[in-house]
């Protein structure tokens, strides 16, 4: 156990004692029970909103029952993404290979269902038994016209191989492959926003306001033929950096698309995403439109807020998410609302990314990478944290220390980015650390 805390002595500080820098993006330590997912996870949750694509995930049923709908990722038309097709592995395919019974699967499924692409995902016992899916995959695509596209994805996140970086590998082979769409000189491609609850639709308003067209989304409510085309937009906006900053890159790279961090959570961020966005295109009136725009948002917006405000100031709340970008929006957040951050963690945040915020929490918030459930557990009663922000995995943590929970991951069904967005978020903060049910409760 001594020598386990001394591997994580860089991975954890508590600011105002600790002078030294948070490490990030580090591997797990075998036997930490990190609240990491799998590399085939990763690269699920980032290809999953691509609504009108075959997604086949070839392994065990386990691994589609597991990732089955695993976004809150709502679509305006087709919803194939939502069915978890899968070649079901069984132990004779274990021992005989599995490439014949993938071959046939996928050309039933696209037969039946005419997808515009095909995902398909290898999972660890695919790796273990060494199937050739790219040959498969190549094989397909020659038969069927369409793109069949291997995501090689066996292992555990947080190893040396990335399951987002796979997902952003898998959809720059997409990218630059048609040009048929009309583009605006004016013209972004949002990367990172997963449409969970509707969200890319508030924002789609809002640059739609500015005059600015949305070329691609990837991958919230995604469309082949538009990530095709996403290589002709003018800008990248890059939401989720965590999972998409390398697609980011490589389209700097090969199509010299530039690229800008933002971040829709919060008022602060929501704005500035905004107004970059503006900058860039150097247009007065677009500029003069975000202005107006964030003017008579917060108009409505700060009023709202105020009782939210008063009802919960000199609460603390405990923040572990997947990606910084999440983290740092949500220290804001909170402090808008008259909350305070006392843990801040991240299960994928780099060295620059525990700088920033150590710089924006206050003294005493203990900040985390890379965390398990033990330790969570032990900081949340060391701080007197009244509410956890987490995912899926965070719930019960929260519910056996008898203290609220907001659910901030990709599960969720309410929309939290944007203004409108922010006011869901103090609704729900109060609700949920206000409720009557924590008088029955034993906390800690």
């Amino acid at each position: 156990m001594t020598e386990f805390i001394q591997q994580r002595a860089d991975q954890m500080l508590t600011k105002g004692q600790d002078p030294f820098d948070l490490v990030g993006g580090k591997p797990s330590i075998a036997g930490s029970v990190s609240q990491r997912a799998c590399v085939f996870c990763g690269s699920r949750v980032v290809l999953y909103p691509v609504a009108d694509a075959l997604h086949l995930v070839h392994g065990p049923i386990g691994c589609a029952s597991y990732t089955w709908d695993i976004r809150g990722a709502m679509s305006s038309g087709p919803e194939l993404h939502r069915s978890s097709f899968s070649t079901d592995l069984r132990e004779k395919h274990v021992v005989f290979g599995g490439e014949k019974k993938l071959e046939q699967t996928l050309d039933e499924l696209i037969d039946r269902y005419k997808p515009n692409a095909a995902f398909v995902y290898s999972t660890c016992i695919v790796g273990v038994i060494g199937d050739d899916v790219e040959a498969v995959c190549r094989r397909m695509q020659k038969k069927t016209h369409i793109p069949v596209i291997p995501v090689q994805a066996e292992g555990f996140q947080g190893s040396k191989k990335d399951g987002y970086k796979i997902a952003c590998d898998a959809l720059s082979t997409l990218v630059g492959t048609d040009g048929s769409k009309d583009v605006s000189p004016v013209s972004i491609n949002i990367l990172g926003d997963f449409n969970l609850a509707g969200e890319l639709w508030i924002l789609t308003e809002y640059y739609r306001k500015l005059g600015v067209q949305i070329v691609a989304s990837m991958t919230g409510d995604g469309r082949v033929k538009d990530i095709r085309n996403a290589h002709r937009a003018s800008l990248n906006v890059v939401q989720c950096s965590g999972s998409m900053l390398h697609l980011a890159k490589t389209m700097k790279e090969k199509y010299g698309v530039p690229f800008i961090k933002v971040s829709y959570f919060g008022v602060e961020d929501m704005s500035d995403a905004l107004y970059d966005v503006a900058k860039f295109f150097k247009d007065e009136v677009i500029m003069e439109s975000a202005r107006e725009l964030v003017t008579g948002e917060l108009k409505r917006l700060l009023p709202a807020l105020e009782p939210y405000r008063r009802a919960l100031e000199g609460k603390k709340a405990a923040i572990y998410v997947g990606g910084a970008f999440k983290a740092i929006s949500l220290v804001k957040a909170l402090r808008l609302i008259g909350v305070k951050t006392v843990i801040a963690g991240t299960q994928t945040g780099n060295t620059d990314d525990y700088r920033l915020l150590k710089e924006i929490c206050d003294d005493g918030c203990i900040l985390v990478d890379d965390s398990n459930p033990v330790e969570l557990s032990e900081f949340v009663k060391a701080t007197g944290a009244d509410l956890f922000i987490g995912g899926v995995k965070e719930r019960p943590i929260a519910y056996k220390l008898g203290i609220g929970f907001c659910d901030h991951n990709h599960e969720r069904k309410l929309a939290l980015a944007g203004y409108e967005g922010m006011l869901n978020f103090a609704r729900e903060v109060y609700e949920t650390v206000t409720s009557p049910v924590w008088q029955f409760v034993k906390r800690f």
